[in-house]
């Protein structure tokens, strides 16, 4: 039997091509379809035949983002019902500080280029928003919040605003 006509076996090869793509975006780097089957151990053929393309890795990895960010939204709503649009502006921050490859992926200009071609994306990022939408209390409120926090964020992530404590400095900013 040639190396051609074997079975394919990994396990879940899906699931180990998900997870080298987020640690090369949590690290910072370039995220390939080549390097993220090359850390899971397999040929860059084996990776297609779980993602069509490198923007369908991206586009999964930003929907997970987005689940991940709307967990974090909830939670911190849920702690803080008085106080909930507050909550969500400090979760935002630390999100995106937390995990700065991440949140650029999911708010990037790659944003509106893949969500058209995966509208599993656009729902993810329509739930996280749904999340801000409801604290405020009408779509103009919460892209008013969403801007201020957004900025923000950006701000800290590209060492515009040079803060050594930056929990400080949001609480200080997000009340």
């Amino acid at each position: 039997m040639s190396t051609l006509e074997k079975p394919y076996h990994h396990g879940d090869l899906r699931s180990a091509l998900i997870e080298a793509a987020e640690t090369l975006l949590d690290a910072g780097g370039e995220v390939s379809l080549r390097e993220a089957a090359r850390m899971a151990g397999v040929t860059p053929t084996a990776a297609y035949r779980h993602f069509a393309d490198k923007d369908a890795l991206l586009a999964e990895l930003a929907v997970r983002g987005f689940s991940e960010f709307g967990r974090a939204l909830g939670e911190a709503a849920a702690r803080a019902p008085g106080q909930a649009l507050v909550a969500l502006g400090r979760a935002y921050i630390r999100f995106a500080l937390a995990r700065p490859g991440r949140f650029r992926l999911m708010f990037g200009p790659m944003l509106a280029r893949l969500t058209p071609r995966h509208p599993e994306l656009h729902e993810a990022s329509g739930r996280a928003f749904e999340a801000l939408q409801g604290a405020a209390g009408s779509r103009d409120e919460a892209l008013r919040n969403w801007g201020m926090v957004h900025g923000l964020a950006h701000l800290l992530l590209d060492g515009a605003v040079a803060e050594e404590d930056r929990e400080a400095l949001i609480d200080r900013l997000i009340c």
